[in-house]
């Protein structure tokens, strides 16, 4: 059997292949009419456009370096779902790479990115301890796109969260429903994303003329047996604490427990003394199936996935466009449990 060429698509549809090319590559002034009539060739012949050898003639790339370190963390996969989907409607391929924290494994990654032909990079930074970034990503020659979960210095173009005014528009939520004791539990001494929430969450108390007490914020490691002990004795010692900040899923399924085990419930009633009110930061659907469902303030990963897919399509099409700093809110949802 021939195989079905660009010149058959042509003539099945009437017209020169340099519209059929244009319409391939969506580029030039075509009518729908001719657009119509050329899909409907390549469909009834069952042509396959040839991606890579039409930009390995043009000399463009339709591919995308997308380094993710971490897929134990939430938002770095829900990120890079939403950057997938928006690269292809762009018509754009990702091609994934996934070092860890090894910069041997990175230099390579860049390597095959480069070996492939890839038009930009896309960094999803999941280091909660370090404001900077990795050399080879500063000084990568490509288009790069940082996505970072908390502040990085960085002249590249970076999207980030802003955890400050997560943990500001929490505190304040908690506030204006009446709550005066709320403590903040999760996130190690070092953790970045713990110090801007934190930060957050200190402002909305001063701005009520509430104080910040210090042991009412303890450290956590990522462990939910260790949350729970911390919960229970948090609330052992403090009994006037109406609601709780949860820095971590771990941290939110270490409170539910630990408030079971000191004979209290979860829920919004602030006047119910027995009732403890929790706010998380990041839509977690598998604790979202239990009863109360969780009110959370969200990471919009969504969001940071969809701005760095159209900057990193910028920037390859504008290489001296500056670099830009996208801060991204979250949003308050609202449910039972707060």
């Amino acid at each position: 059997m021939k195989k079905v060429n660009i010149i058959d698509v042509a003539q099945l549809a009437g017209v020169s292949v340099s519209t059929v090319s244009l319409v391939l590559r969506q580029k030039g002034k075509i009518s729908e009419a001719t657009i119509e009539k050329v899909n409907a060739a390549i469909k009834q012949l069952g042509y396959v456009h040839n991606v890579a050898a039409a930009n390995l003639r043009s000399s463009t790339s339709n591919l995308i370096g997308l380094v993710i370190r971490d897929f134990n963390d939430s938002f770095c996969v829900n990120v890079m779902a939403s950057v997938v989907h928006y690269l292809e409607k762009q018509g754009y391929m990702v091609f994934l790479g996934h070092p860890q924290d090894d910069d041997q494994q990175l230099q390579q990654c860049l390597t095959s990115f480069t070996q492939q032909g890839v038009a930009g990079v896309i960094y999803l930074d999941a280091n909660h301890r370090l404001a900077s970034i990795p050399a080879l990503i500063a000084q990568c020659p490509l288009p790069t796109v940082i996505i970072a979960e908390s502040t990085v210095s960085s002249h590249r173009d970076v999207i980030g969260r802003d955890n400050r005014q997560a943990g500001n528009q929490a505190t304040r939520y908690l506030i204006d429903r009446g709550h005066r004791n709320i403590a903040y539990l999760g996130g190690t001494a070092s953790n970045l994303m713990r110090e801007e929430r934190l930060l957050g969450y200190r402002n909305a108390l001063a701005q009520y003329n509430l104080p910040f007490r210090e042991e009412w914020a303890p450290v956590c490691e990522n462990d939910t047996e260790n949350a729970a002990r911390l919960t229970r004795q948090l609330l052992e010692k403090n009994s006037k604490i109406t609601a709780m900040l949860c820095h971590s899923p771990s941290a939110i399924i270490g409170c539910l427990n630990g408030i079971q085990q000191v004979g209290r419930t979860v829920g919004k009633d602030v006047f119910l003394t027995q009732q403890v009110s929790l706010i998380g930061f990041e839509d977690m659907m598998h604790i979202n199936l239990t009863s109360p469902r969780f009110t959370y303030v969200s990471s919009s990963s969504e969001e940071a996935g969809r701005q760095a897919a159209t900057l990193i399509v910028n920037k390859i099409k504008e290489p001296t466009m500056p670099a830009q700093k996208i801060i991204i809110s979250g949003e308050l949802v609202l449910r039972e449990s707060a």
